[in-house]
């Protein structure tokens, strides 16, 4: 990391009426460095806070102090959440999909964090394998929570082959001791087909009942497998035994409510797909808490889409609150095209998993006339089917295929700060295209608005 930089300045913030300016490094907050966005939010909740800054060019650092009420916010967005040194993952997990990108994709990509620092801040999900006990006195003191932890599995020989670390073998007493302080913590476990599902799926669900009540939830996610994976041993889930892990999901909801009051096990969306079956409706749900790890985002979607209510944008944590803390990797900020275009013609073009799901949606609700394009996804093969994970290149095969006079929309959630995963931008493509907030109210309003005003345009 390169320190914290002033990234934006709200006008008629407390923070602008002081000598700052964008590109700023910040050195020091009322006389302390703070190591992250966390500490920082800590250090300016009060009603004097005097910055040390440092400018580029500039030999010596400046002191500026800021008068503001007491819990307002100062003012500024820093560009990165952890201002020491992201903790990167040491282990060297089976499923890793970080390990099946191609070459040359932006440096980024290939950060592989295990800070639990980013759990809390943007729902990351950490193995513990590098946790302290400083980090837990940390997150009991400062109230952190909630936090995500990647279990995979229970049984400590297998997690410890799994993440090929030895510390995998006891690193979820950490869990114990969170949970035991009150920290709430969502659990996933990965699905590998032959590796930790069937038997040893079931025996870390017992786990979790026995060991690990105080859980909010638990998610049972499928392993995403690429064309450019080098493990033997990593494959896509057939039908079976989809089914299989949503029926055990079933039974250990049903037994988590009977005992404990509460669901706790839910099986991924992409399970029910890959399964051949519906996704469960948001009845089925407390929380959508694990809405971006696919648990209850299909329903969350259609009754958005449905009834016309809003739907909570992804992003988990601290960061829905905290002044100054930036968005990073598929939590950057969209770039929303702002130009609409004449057309009564459309087509939305998004993922091989959610393209049936919006032909329902659309059949049923007055849109029949709407094209959907499932998008291929070439660029990564293998199960990669979601709209996130969509690449510019396989966009500009999908656009060619539509027709010249249609207005084209895709989901923003394949973006980040403007760039396809692949490196591409919106002016790469071959024709202009709309992109749409991922959700449902977002699209139908879209719809509505394309077809029926279509604005020229800005």
């Amino acid at each position: 990391m390169s320190g914290a930089r002033i990234s934006s300045i709200s006008p008629d913030s407390p923070a602008s009426s002081v000598d700052l300016v964008l590109g700023d490094e910040l050195v020091s907050v009322n006389g302390r460095e703070p190591t992250d966005i966390i500490e920082y939010q800590q250090l300016i909740d009060g009603q004097v806070v005097t910055l040390v800054v440092k400018r580029e060019g500039e030999p010596l650092s400046r002191k500026v102090t800021i008068t503001k009420d007491e819990g307002q916010p100062l003012g500024l967005s820093i560009d990165s959440a952890v201002f020491d040194r992201i903790r990167t993952c040491d282990n060297h997990c089976t499923f890793c999909f970080i390990y099946q990108l191609p070459k040359g994709m932006r440096r980024s990509l290939y950060v592989k964090d295990d800070d639990f620092r980013l759990s809390f801040l943007y729902g990351n999900f950490t193995t513990l394998t590098r946790f302290t006990e400083f980090d837990l006195e940390r997150v009991i003191e400062e109230g952190l929570s909630p936090l995500y932890v990647s279990i995979h599995t229970t049984n400590p020989e297998l997690r410890a082959e799994m993440l090929r670390n030895p510390r995998g073998a006891t690193s979820l007493r950490w869990l114990r001791e969170l949970l035991r302080a009150g920290v709430v913590v969502h659990g996933q476990v990965v699905v590998c087909p032959g590796v930790n599902d069937g038997a040893e799926l079931e025996r870390t669900l017992y786990d979790v009942l026995s060991l690990y009540p105080e859980l909010a939830s638990v998610a049972l996610v499928p392993v995403g497998v690429s064309a450019f994976s080098e493990e033997k041993d990593m494959r896509p889930h057939n039908a079976a035994e989809a089914r299989h892990v949503v029926a055990l999901a079933d039974r250990f909801q049903r037994l988590t409510r009977e005992l404990l009051g509460t669901a706790k096990v839910f099986a991924s969306d992409e399970f029910y797909l890959v399964a051949g079956l519906a996704p469960p409706g948001t009845e089925s749900f407390e929380s959508l808490d694990e809405a971006e790890n696919g648990v209850g985002l299909v329903a969350a979607f259609t009754e958005s889409f449905s009834k016309r209510t809003s739907m909570a944008k992804l992003g988990s944590g601290f960061f829905q609150s905290v002044d100054g803390a930036p968005a990073l990797g598929y939590r950057a900020p969209r770039t929303l095209e702002s130009a609409t275009y004449y057309g009564e013609d459309v087509t939305v073009l998004t993922g091989e998993y959610a393209a049936p799901i919006l032909r329902s949606l659309f059949d049923e609700h007055g849109f029949a006339d709407v094209e959907v394009k499932a998008v291929k996804n070439r660029y990564f093969g293998g199960n990669i089917k979601v709209a996130g994970l969509l690449t510019g290149q396989d966009l500009q095969v999908a656009l060619s295929e539509v027709n010249e006079s249609n207005v084209c929309l895709v989901p923003d959630v394949c973006l980040s700060e403007g760039r396809f995963l692949d490196g591409l931008s919106l002016e790469d493509l071959p024709r202009p295209v709309m992109t749409v907030a991922t959700t449902g109210d977002d699209l139908r309003t879209t719809l509505e608005m394309v077809r029926t005003k279509g604005l020229s345009r800005a």
